[in-house]
């Protein structure tokens, strides 16, 4: 299966009041790195890279504070017909921090759930 890994520095605005990251900071990693795998991929534009989410979860297992430097690897966990669930984990020194996963669903113009291409499915299956 595809995989994709970006380091990050936690900044002021990844931090909340008690100067820990918002839970929201992990999510926007995940999909930055995400956006990365379909750049390398050659799906970020065109008809193919309308990937709403449909899911979205994160359990966090340690602290995250401002400075920290991170990295996050993605990769894809299931492809079905019309979607696609990433699993991913954040790591500071080497240790996981968070964990998560999230489900995209492919839509046409409609708005509804389209099939995934074969060659996206062979390409996201890799």
């Amino acid at each position: 299966m595809a995989e994709q890994r970006e380091r990050f520095r936690v900044a002021w605005v990844d931090t909340d009041t008690g100067g820990r990251i918002h839970f929201t900071a992990a999510f926007r990693w995940a999909e930055v790195t995400e956006t990365s795998l379909y750049r390398r991929l050659g799906l970020l534009r065109g008809e193919q890279a309308d990937f709403p989410r449909r899911h979205v979860e994160a359990e966090y297992l340690r602290v995250l504070v401002f400075d920290d430097e991170v990295e996050v690897r993605l990769w894809v966990d299931q492809v079905g017909t019309a979607s696609v669930t990433y699993r991913w984990e954040i790591s500071k020194d080497g240790e996981r921090a968070i964990e998560g996963r999230h489900t995209v669903v492919r839509v046409g113009p409609d708005g509804r759930p389209r099939a995934l291409d074969d060659h996206v499915r062979t390409l996201l299956e890799g």
